[in-house]
């Protein structure tokens, strides 16, 4: 998301200090393998500052300063969790006081998936050291406004990821290539595996699905930050394991393509969203959306036109909403109309916003 939005704004003219990472968690707190892409072509800046440690207060202050030196007229700064809110605060506190210049948040997340009781008193405490603010849905508008009464923040849904749409290939040169069945209904989970995507509700309406779709199969890929164990114990346990693979572990990004190429259709069972860069990347590779009526999905997914909207959890309004993509021939229609580009929100809309602030 960052890279785009810088390689966005380079394109419009701007002068762009690209600041990140050079540890950003440490391993013992990090539930995945590494916090690194370990994509052969990641998605990079090439002239990005690898200045922030996370655990490093000494890096913090030394980050600012460069900062000052650079003289910005603007500071863009990224929240979706709390463990970022110290270093969050010492930017935000020195940036404010020393060049007095508006301070943007675009909030992914206001508040992270999984509340805990010191959330909401460190986010109120670290958004308050900005000026401007962008949300991706009017919830997360609400909660932002519940939180800090005096904000206006701007809604900007997310904008498409589109880099891999011109890498993608036929779809039974993508089967082959993942080893798939050149005859079957592909469901597609993408992502990390995380309790809020709703993967059991999914798992649970698949006996139903298999029942009215015998072509039908499941392809999950993404690394389990949850339980591995736990969900192959439920597909076990639901008879459900010959329509089922599995790929536990990051998807690189050379290897983006194959999935979405092979897919029929992309089903995200989120329990609460607020965005989903995942819709967004299934929306730049024209597959259509199956998922749930939570957050923003809805002012991205338009019910019956890209994709399928159900109520989060239920499991039986899940599979109702496939067999009837699959039964009632939708794909052919939602990929036209994901061709023409009506319904996703391109980079300049947010360049928009962010500019407005100045």
């Amino acid at each position: 998301y960052t890279t785009m939005l810088y390689r966005a704004l380079r394109e419009r003219g701007h002068d762009v200090l690209m600041v990140s990472f050079k540890r950003q968690y440490p391993q013992w707190l990090y539930p995945g393998q590494n916090d690194k892409d370990p994509s052969k072509k990641p998605l990079v800046v090439e002239d990005a500052k690898y200045w922030i440690d996370s655990l490093n207060p000494i890096t913090w202050l030394i980050t600012f300063w460069r900062i000052r030196a650079y003289r910005p007229d603007l500071l863009i700064l990224p929240w979706w969790t709390t463990f970022w809110a110290l270093t969050w605060i010492v930017l935000g506190a020195l940036y404010r006081a020393s060049l007095r210049k508006p301070l943007v948040y675009i909030c992914h997340n206001v508040l992270p998936h999984e509340l805990r009781w010191w959330d909401r008193w460190l986010t109120r405490w670290v958004l308050g050291w900005g000026t401007e603010f962008i949300v991706q849905s009017r919830e997360e508008q609400e909660q932002l406004m519940h939180l800090l009464p005096e904000a206006t923040p701007k809604v900007v849904p997310h904008p498409i990821y589109d880099m891999f749409g011109r890498e993608l290939i036929s779809q039974d040169e993508a089967r082959r290539l993942l080893g798939l069945p050149l005859s079957a209904d592909i469901l597609l989970f993408f992502g990390i595996v995380r309790k809020y995507k709703g993967l059991t509700c999914l798992l649970a309406a698949l006996p139903a699905i298999k029942d009215q779709l015998p072509n039908a199969l499941l392809v999950v890929a993404g690394e389990f930050w949850e339980d591995r164990q736990a969900y192959l114990a439920m597909i076990e346990e639901l008879g459900i394991g010959d329509v089922v693979v599995v790929h536990d572990r990051y998807i690189p990004n050379e290897e983006v393509p194959l999935f979405f190429s092979a897919a029929n259709v992309v089903v995200l069972p989120y329990v609460q969203a607020t965005q989903s860069g995942v819709v967004q990347l299934a929306l730049g590779c024209s597959r259509p959306v199956i998922t749930t009526a939570v957050g923003g999905l809805p002012e991205l997914v338009h019910d019956g036109e890209n994709g399928l909207l159900v109520p989060p959890g239920d499991s039986g309004a899940l599979s109702s909403a496939v067999i009837r993509y699959f039964s009632q021939g939708l794909e052919e229609m939602m990929k036209a109309n994901l061709e023409e580009r009506n319904s996703v929100v391109p980079w300049t809309t947010l360049l928009d916003a962010i500019v407005k602030t100045l």
